[in-house]
């Protein structure tokens, strides 16, 4: 559950520490932890909020996951939850990540499916000038890196509507296409409820928590909030989209009905024609001028047949058949 606990110097990695030594290695002047959890249980965070004199109401939201996206204060410290999203092969895996923060901690909390932010120290680690400036920039980054995978996700989104978009324009309708557009449109509702929140979170850090977060690192929480803007317009520009193809696709449901329904009104009203004649027939009065005839019969029938041949092209000319 413990993935990761270091302990950073001026921007300089000192080492691997133990959780029992935390509370006495951020005491160090210009130092700050940086802990890395995954899937904990009460009885992790409860040392965690021991050693870092956490709130129990962060603890508690943090152990109870299913979050909203969302900052909170706290004392001396805040409580962040995020939303991570990854494209898999026919969804969007949604996972969460709670981070307590204070002048001198970090502390990461990854939930579910969550990707690794291995890559995110090590970066931070090749530039010790920004990571001496604490415990915000550790957030920065983490943040920066959530916003940098919400893009292939939407790559993705777009080139699945395109697919399906095809498919409706091919004129092949199906109770299928539809279900695809309704799960797309539901993963774009997920995707906008992840980022949305995180603009207001983004400009919050920029301007306020100045005891917390350093003063040179808020012009990069700007950075974060206008790549969020464009990926809510995006979000919002292909749900638009959705909507008009989900229009379309009852369209062209429609007139395949049309088209369905013509063709039976149209053999319905060939057969119609002996329907009548045969039914003329078949009334059993005595003196019908008809029944005496040698060639009643052949005619009759000829004459159905004729009725039938002429509607039928007649029909076909019009496009009903």
């Amino acid at each position: 559950m413990v993935m990761n606990c270091v302990a950073y110097q001026k921007g300089i990695r000192l080492g691997d520490i133990k959780l029992d030594d935390v509370s006495e290695v951020i005491k160090q002047e210009d130092a700050f932890v940086w802990l890395g959890l995954l899937n904990p249980d009460s009885e992790l965070l409860k040392k965690i909020q021991e050693e870092f004199d956490l709130h129990e109401l962060a603890i508690e939201d943090t152990l109870s996951a299913h979050q909203r996206p969302k900052l909170e204060e706290y004392g001396d410290s805040l409580f962040v939850v995020l939303h991570s999203a990854v494209l898999t092969e026919n969804s969007v895996s949604f996972s969460e990540t709670h981070i307590f923060i204070g002048k001198r901690f970090l502390v990461s909390v990854r939930r579910g499916t969550t990707p690794s932010y291995q890559k995110v120290r090590s970066r931070c680690e090749l530039m010790p000038h920004q990571l001496a400036k604490g415990s915000s920039f550790a957030l920065y980054a983490i943040m920066d890196y959530i916003v940098d995978n919400y893009v292939p996700v939407i790559d993705g989104l777009q080139e699945r509507f395109e697919q399906i978009e095809t498919a409706i324009f091919q004129y092949h309708p199906s109770r299928h296409t539809m279900e695809d557009l309704y799960a797309l449109k539901r993963e774009l509702l997920l995707l906008k409820n992840a980022t949305l929140p995180l603009i207001d979170i983004s400009n919050e850090l920029m301007r306020f928590h100045k005891d917390i977060i350093h003063p040179d690192i808020g012009v990069y929480f700007r950075d974060i909030s206008d790549h969020l803007k464009r990926v809510v317009q995006e979000t919002d520009a292909m749900r638009e989209m959705l909507i008009s193809a989900m229009q379309v696709h009852l369209t062209f449901e429609t007139i395949r009905q049309n088209e369905v329904v013509k063709r039976l009104s149209g053999w319905g009203a060939i057969l119609a024609i002996p329907t009548l004649v045969c039914s003329w027939y078949g009334m059993n009065f005595k003196h019908m001028p008809e029944l005496d005839g040698e060639y009643s019969y052949p005619v009759v029938i000829g004459s159905i047949f004729m009725s039938c041949v002429l509607l039928y092209i007649r029909l076909r000319r019009v496009g009903w058949l």
